[in-house]
């Protein structure tokens, strides 16, 4: 069962910072996760709308110029990373998780994250896509059919396969509270990886690794690792 770290180590560092990720590897996480939003000035690491939980400053992370986003301490000095930095945070045969939280031109979004890759030692087919807007997805993979799209999704729906159907999906993502065992079998029968999220519990991460779902998303992937690989 593949760990990604959450947002990186996120309990052990600031989350979305090149010292969580990096920290994330030392450990020996499989991938990190991470979230982004297309600004202006290029791709950017960083998890809420609104400023004020991370850097104690008013105002909406996309209204705020890069160079003055780029002075702001989000925890131990660390600044917002670029996607470039995270990317290059990752060693070569790990694995990444994209998530999208702000997309406004598919095409761009698409040409700056194979410009960054191109730049990293990440491999392609060690990427993974997800957003909870399965409309940006859709136009992804129209551009971009090689990448592994991951439908991410926090309800347990009626029929659970849907969207990854639609998007020709490597996963399904899905929230720690909507699982359980029969949707873990139904989505492996259909031939998708499950990924759950988030999970930071020994008794949970020993409970899906006996359903067998594919990966998980952890803030704490040196806890993981003593469970699933002691």
């Amino acid at each position: 069962m593949r760990i990604y770290a959450h947002r990186g180590a996120s309990k052990l560092a600031p989350e979305n910072t090149l010292k969580a990720f990096n920290l994330a590897f030392e450990i020996g996480a499989d991938g990190i996760e991470f979230d982004t939003y297309q600004h202006t000035d290029g791709i950017i690491v960083f998890h809420d709308r609104t400023l004020i939980r991370r850097t104690n400053t008013q105002g909406y992370l996309l209204s705020q110029p890069w160079d003055k986003l780029r002075m702001l301490d989000i925890g131990d000095g660390e600044q917002i990373p670029t996607l470039s930095e995270t990317l290059n945070t990752i060693p070569r045969g790990k694995w990444c998780n994209i998530e999208i939280k702000h997309l406004v031109d598919v095409a761009l979004w698409v040409n700056d994250v194979k410009t960054a890759l191109a730049q990293s030692q990440v491999l392609e087919e060690n990427v993974l896509v997800s957003s909870f807007n399965h409309h940006w997805l859709r136009d992804i993979a129209a551009l971009w059919p090689e990448v592994k799209i991951g439908a991410l999704s926090a309800s347990y729906e009626l029929d659970c396969t849907a969207s990854a159907r639609a998007l020709c999906a490597y996963s399904v993502n899905i929230a720690l509270d909507a699982v359980d065992k029969s949707f873990v079998e139904r989505v492996l029968a259909e031939g998708f990886n499950v990924y759950v999220y988030t999970v930071d519990e020994p008794e949970d991460m020993r409970m899906l690794e006996k359903w067998g779902v594919t990966g998980i998303f952890t803030n704490v992937p040196d806890k993981a690792l003593s469970v699933l690989h002691p």
